[in-house]
């Protein structure tokens, strides 16, 4: 397994990140949990909850994505390497720092949006299990929203005309570098709205999203 950005791996080592995939799928059945990519997505949006959400909440949709009752022990190994991760992450998030998304190189021929789905699956899943995020004024998550759900099919987003007329103003990502940009800016901005800072607000790295020109004139 390899990661498009190494400098992910700096709190967690690519041992680290084998063993915890291995911890989650030595999981019992029925449990359907999280892959290490979708997992790093999920923590993404948990913090950007404009609460904090703790332990024993966003511990249990990573060990069952079907919502399923989870064991009332977790191996110590695994959730050792989940705090790490949601600490990195926090530290980034909450200090409005570049981090390195998982998300890992597929063939040759993948389309950008494809390799970076099982991220932004997690993501949503975030929203999905923690909704306080979605409650808050529309008008300035769809932006960030959208650079972010652009990568999903839109039938995937069922009543959500507004964020996809939104998403229909976005140029897709030329490449893969350029794909996991827009996330990572995306998570940032979404931080500016749900976790203010009390100090000047910060620049969005690398520009954001591209939007689309006007339609050429015939």
């Amino acid at each position: 397994m390899s990661s498009l950005h190494p400098r992910a791996l700096e709190a967690l080592s690519e041992a680290d990140l084998e063993r915890l995939q291995a911890l989650l799928d030595g999981l019992p059945a029925p449990l359907e949990p999280l892959d290490v990519s979708m997992l790093d997505g999920y923590l993404c949006g948990v913090l950007l909850q404009p609460e904090a959400v703790p332990l024993a909440a966003w511990l249990p949709p990573i060990l069952d994505s079907e919502g399923r009752p989870t064991p009332q022990r977790v191996d110590d190994e695994l959730l050792a390497l989940l705090r790490r991760r949601h600490k990195e992450l926090n530290v980034a998030i909450a200090g409005r720092q570049w981090f390195d998304p998982w998300i890992f190189e597929l063939d040759d021929d993948a389309e950008p949006s494809e390799t970076v789905l099982p991220w932004v699956a997690g993501f949503a899943h975030a929203l999905d299990a923690h909704p306080a995020l979605m409650r808050l004024p529309e008008e300035p998550l769809l932006e960030p929203l959208a650079a972010i759900y652009l990568h999903l099919d839109p039938d995937d987003l069922e009543d959500a005309d507004t964020l996809l007329e939104e998403i229909e103003d976005l140029e897709p990502p030329a490449d893969l570098e350029e794909a996991v940009e827009g996330l990572v800016s995306a998570v940032l901005m979404l931080a500016d709205v749900s976790r203010p800072l009390k100090a000047a607000p910060r620049q969005a790295p690398h520009g954001g999203q591209r939007r689309r020109g006007p339609p050429p004139r015939r």
